[in-house]
């Protein structure tokens, strides 16, 4: 019998600290588990990674770069478009997957049936976002890479909405699986060892436990900028009211991005604006093997984002149990559900006004941790590579 041969542009293996970077490493160990013996599978690399993580048996790896090597948009479409359907065509490819929305336009090339994961359209939504003639190129070719596929998956209600109502996709194209966290987060360890791990990263970073804790990014959507004037707002009310007798520091993770870039929050010169620098601790980019830790000893996680097309933050902080206080809008409801408080994001009032009430009530930071810890079990690779087998099979 002969076998199904499945290519994947894998390209973001070369990311793994991104959240699609995360999404194909966790599918692929999952498909590599799941895997029926009769599947073969072709991955598309721009550079190599440990084949560690697969098994030699039914991946082999194509990695293959244009004659500019310079990482840049440029180097992106030549390798989404023009490159990866050729060598798509040259390996005689059954099923194309691509792990993220792109220019890909298989059809002009090959017989393959081509599914598009797409985790959002952000560009779409917010046009700040395209702020030179590359990016407008590179999303104008995305958008039509979108349209060419033969089937869409998306990680949320909220983008299978936006394609329907901005870019006009047939719904019956489009399938809804959501993603999950890394196993990292949901790793059952003995007490011990999670003693041993809090003190490692809290001595690391120079951390007491009972931190507010923001991060998932500085740019200007993910709203760090409304977290650090909702934590001055309270830290001047508790001045004045002594609600907390020690209110607790606010720490922020993730790469501080160079000020040039428009979408920047430019969280030094805030900071300073605010005479913060004393009470807020900026981790920068912190491990993967480090942020369970810091989520599980944070009083709470605040993530006021104001789009998201998942939000895998607040899944990772639920799933140890940290509670999380979040945007009522774009798909973060469909990740928290009941588990999380909700804010405007665009209220710094609300923001303030939801994170005092966990701050200040135990029970409900307990009812929170349980609940949190509960709905992310409805979270599943196995179910998320279970549903792309079934499309797979359905092509």
């Amino acid at each position: 019998m002969k076998k199904k041969k499945i290519g994947i542009n894998a390209s973001y293996l070369r990311k793994p600290n991104t959240g699609i970077g995360q999404v194909t490493i966790n599918f692929l160990k999952t498909l590599n588990k799941l895997l029926p013996d009769n599947v073969e599978v072709i991955l598309y690399l721009e550079e190599d990674f440990s084949s560690r993580l697969l098994s030699a048996n039914n991946f082999t790896k194509r990695i293959f770069l244009p004659f500019w090597k310079r990482d840049d948009l440029v180097r992106k479409i030549l390798w989404e478009k023009y490159l990866l359907p050729k060598q798509i065509e040259k390996d005689k490819c059954d099923v194309f997957i691509d792990m993220y929305q792109c220019p890909a336009n298989v059809q002009s090339y090959t017989e393959a049936q081509h599914i598009m994961i797409v985790h959002d359209i952000i560009p779409k939504l917010f046009s700040e976002y395209l702020d030179n003639w590359r990016k407008k190129l590179y999303w104008n070719l995305t958008e039509q890479g979108i349209k060419s596929a033969d089937k869409i998956i998306t990680v949320s209600r909220r983008t299978e909405k936006d394609l329907i109502q901005k870019l006009g996709i047939d719904q019956a194209k489009i399938s809804v699986n959501y993603i999950d966290v890394d196993e990292i987060y949901k790793k059952d360890i003995s007490t011990e060892e999670k003693q041993k791990e809090n003190t490692r990263v809290l001595a690391k970073h120079k951390l007491k436990p009972g931190y507010i804790l923001a991060g998932g990014g500085y740019e200007k959507r993910k709203n760090i900028e409304g977290v650090v004037r909702a934590y001055k707002s309270l830290l001047e009310k508790n001045r004045k009211e002594h609600f907390l007798s020690d209110f607790p520091d606010l720490v922020i993770y993730g790469k501080i991005l160079p000020r040039k870039l428009p979408l920047a929050t430019d969280i030094n010169k805030l900071l300073k604006e605010f005479n913060l620098t004393k009470k807020v601790k900026l981790l920068n980019l912190v491990p993967q093997k480090d942020l369970p830790a810091l989520f599980r000893n944070a009083k709470l996680f605040v993530y006021p984002s104001l789009y998201e097309g998942f939000g895998m933050p607040v899944l990772e902080a639920m799933s140890v149990g940290t509670p999380v206080v979040t945007s009522k809008f774009s798909s973060l409801p469909e990740v928290g559900g009941d588990s999380v408080l909700y804010c405007d994001p665009r209220n710094v009032d609300d923001i303030a006004m939801v994170m005092k009430n966990i701050l200040t009530k135990e029970d409900l930071r307990e009812t929170l941790t349980q609940r949190g810890k509960d709905r992310s079990k409805q979270f599943s690779w196995e179910k998320f590579t279970e549903k792309i087998l079934n499309i797979i099979s359905e092509v």
